[in-house]
């Protein structure tokens, strides 16, 4: 695997549901066509030059050595670290990464620092033997191999990932499912309980719309849509005692 070096590693994110984060892998083999925002501001930011290059990630080297100096220094204001925003950190296929993820997570959580993972690869169970304070999380917007292969063409099988983390959660760990970017019925016909049924030993769940897709916007009641599956899933999450989080403009109907 090829790596880079870099000069900094944890940041404060602006997302709604983070605090800081870490991306100690630059692209992802997983390929995800929604499109992915993370590869569209990479490239447009002239980082990356190609959906190709983004699909040979590049591994930080330096990672635990940058996280050495950045952990005193920030560890007073961290609440959290989330692994990761623009690359995943179990990516399919590649113990490099996953090794290097729970190196930097074991360091976070010597100084007394909460992690969330969020992965559309499988959660190792290795994650078990940690702070029980951490998430671990996986991405999962269909049951449907055929439009997993076609949206998420590099990522694991959803049963793998539904297996991983169903493992974590009867071990004692935390654990979340976001169902993000949800796709709207012009791009798959879907039953979302049948989805949520599937993960409803679960902690929390996030649930947020498709962006940066035409197709969504051609789709003339699609805010009837996300309004209506986001009380789905506050519906489903209310009886079960399952914690949730509808992000930000998913709901949009008057």
């Amino acid at each position: 695997m090829k790596t880079i070096t870099r000069k900094s590693m944890l940041y404060q994110t602006g997302v709604e549901y983070g605090d800081y984060t870490m991306n100690h892998v630059q692209g992802c083999v997983h390929g995800c066509k929604y499109p992915c925002y993370a590869y569209l501001m990479k490239k447009r930011f002239g980082q990356i030059k190609s959906y190709e290059e983004w699909c040979e990630p590049k591994l930080v080297s330096n990672t635990l050595e940058l996280l050495d100096k950045e952990i005193p220094r920030l560890k007073k204001k961290i609440k959290s670290v989330q692994l990761c925003f623009t690359t995943d950190p179990f990516m399919y296929g590649y113990s490099e990464v996953e090794e290097m993820s729970l190196a930097a997570i074991n360091k976070l959580n010597a100084a007394g620092i909460r992690c969330t993972t969020l992965t559309k690869g499988i959660s190792p169970f290795a994650l078990s033997k940690l702070s029980k304070e951490n998430e671990y999380g996986i991405t999962l917007i269909s049951l449907d191999e055929q439009y997993r292969e076609k949206m998420e063409p590099g990522a694991a099988p959803y049963k793998m990932r539904i297996n991983a983390l169903k493992r974590l959660h009867d071990a004692g760990c935390k654990t979340w499912v976001s169902i993000e970017p949800y796709p709207t019925p012009n791009l798959i016909e879907q039953n979302l309980e049948t989805l949520l049924e599937a993960v409803d030993f679960t902690d929390r769940i996030i649930f947020g719309r498709t962006n940066y897709n035409k197709e969504i916007t051609a789709y003339k009641d699609h805010k009837h849509f996300y309004s209506e599956k986001a009380n789905e899933v506050i519906c489903f999450c209310e009886k079960r005692g399952i914690r949730y989080h509808i992000k930000n403009k998913t709901m949009t109907e008057e």
